[in-house]
């Protein structure tokens, strides 16, 4: 039997690092599938009653009763009974609600192999769910994902305008599109005024359309779909739309900020959102800018109290050097427990997958004696587990920031800001980092 456990809440960073387990779990649980309708998903909310939960269960045994696949009906009995035997070790729901998923899930040698995962999420659940079926059911755990605030941007100038919206990390352009609108020219005469009316009643027009596309974008069944709104362009247009008696009023009384950038499309975008900073500041697109923004200082100015890559940034963990460890999401290395049976000592790899490619055996280095495998783990899973042994916090970062990307790029996705100055190079002499300063520059 495989079980697994993510009790109790957290805040801040370490809220972040749930939210991946999170993530990665329901990964998981997707990608699982059983042999017959004998997996079971059950979600008791926020507020919820462990009697009630049992109690179904007691009825689905006798729904089970009536399965005539024999085998199908045997497995059923036996996740039910699990999950009620589950049931027993809480004498009330915890106060996010509780989760617990059983049944039988066909591994990759199409053998069947008993799983059980139960587990408090680190927000609330708010329905209860209970389900049998050939899958796992995780849609109550990925609403918790989304990020509470979302907050929309219009970006608008004489040349184009784009809508967009904010959400944690995830930044998405919702619709664009172009006009040509004239310009002011020198031509007098009679035809001075035909000129400037016509100019005028296309930059009405255009107006109209941007408010138009506004109104689809951020309103949905009558009601505001963000927290809240940014205005930005380059020229007037940003502050006469947000006058403008074509702009809805439900949109007009959500507006946050307006601000002028130098850019328009998505490059004013990204300006718009560091410009809008202040009122956005619970965003973690924003704080992720920020963590990085201030590694990146620390590696421009030198001041030595920064690591990157896997070897430097493992010593400094060892050190108590690191005060804030940051690792891409998507991390693609695995760390390797191994044993010397001659000396009966043990030895940690770790290795990114292409690397392991290359790999036939586990060898010493030194000797070429062959290691046996004591336990494998990816190494972001194992920071998670074990960050605060070293009094580290853990920041889970995503690529989709260019402070982010630049990150994962130039500097292999992990690396940590450090408590006092650290000479890796004193340290180890020998040893070169696989990644290089200049990369940043």
């Amino acid at each position: 039997m495989a079980t697994s456990g993510m009790h109790g809440t957290a805040n801040g960073a370490d809220q972040n690092v749930e939210l991946w387990r999170m993530r990665r779990l329901i990964q998981r649980l997707d990608a699982a599938r059983g042999n017959g309708t004998s997996m079971i998903s059950l979600v008791v909310p926020a507020g919820g009653q462990v009697v009630r939960a049992t109690r179904l269960l007691e009825e689905e045994v006798g729904t089970a009763a009536c399965i005539k696949s024999q085998v199908n009906r045997l497995s059923v009995e036996a996740a039910i009974a699990s999950v009620r035997q589950r049931l027993k070790l809480y004498s009330k729901v915890p106060a996010n609600g509780l989760v617990i998923y059983c049944g039988s899930v066909l591994t990759d040698g199409r053998k069947s192999k008993k799983v059980t995962i139960d587990f408090e999420p680190c927000r609330p659940l708010n329905k209860f769910m209970y389900l049998c079926d050939s899958k796992f059911h995780t849609e109550p755990l990925k609403s918790l994902l989304e990020d509470d605030v979302t907050y929309g941007f219009i970006v608008v100038d004489g040349k184009e305008t784009l809508y967009g919206t904010l959400s944690g990390s995830n930044k998405t352009v919702l619709h664009s599109f172009k006009e040509n609108l004239p310009k002011k020219h020198g031509r007098g005469g009679q035809s001075a005024m035909r000129f400037a009316r016509i100019r005028m009643e296309k930059r009405h027009h255009y107006l109209r359309k941007v408010a138009e596309g506004a109104t689809a974008a951020f309103l949905a069944d009558g009601q505001v779909n963000v927290h809240g709104l940014v205005l930005a362009g380059l020229a007037h247009f940003k502050t006469e739309l947000s006058r403008s008696d074509m702009f809805d009023p439900r949109l007009q009384e959500r507006v946050l900020k307006v601000v002028d950038v130098g850019y328009g499309g998505e490059s004013g975008f990204n300006q718009a959102i560091e410009l809008a900073a202040p009122v956005l500041s619970n965003v973690t697109f924003l704080h992720e800018k920020r963590l990085i923004g201030r590694y990146f200082d620390e590696i421009s100015q030198d001041t030595g109290r920064f690591c990157f890559g896997v070897d430097d940034t493992l010593r400094a963990l060892e050190m108590g050097a690191v005060s804030i460890l940051i690792v891409w999401e998507n991390l693609d290395i695995t760390r390797y427990l191994l044993k010397n049976h001659q000396t009966d000592g043990t030895e940690i790899l770790c290795l990114s997958d292409d690397q392991m490619k290359d790999r036939d055996l586990f060898q010493d280095q030194e000797t070429g004696v062959e290691l046996e495998l004591q336990e494998s783990m990816p190494l972001l899973e194992w920071f998670a587990n074990n960050y605060k042994n070293f009094g580290s916090t853990l920041e889970i970062v995503t690529d989709k920031s260019q402070e982010g990307a630049q990150f994962v790029k130039g500097f292999g996705g992990i690396g940590g800001l450090l408590r006092y100055k650290v000479e890796f190079e004193a340290l180890q002499p020998d040893i070169a980092n696989e990644f290089d300063l200049e990369a940043y520059n």
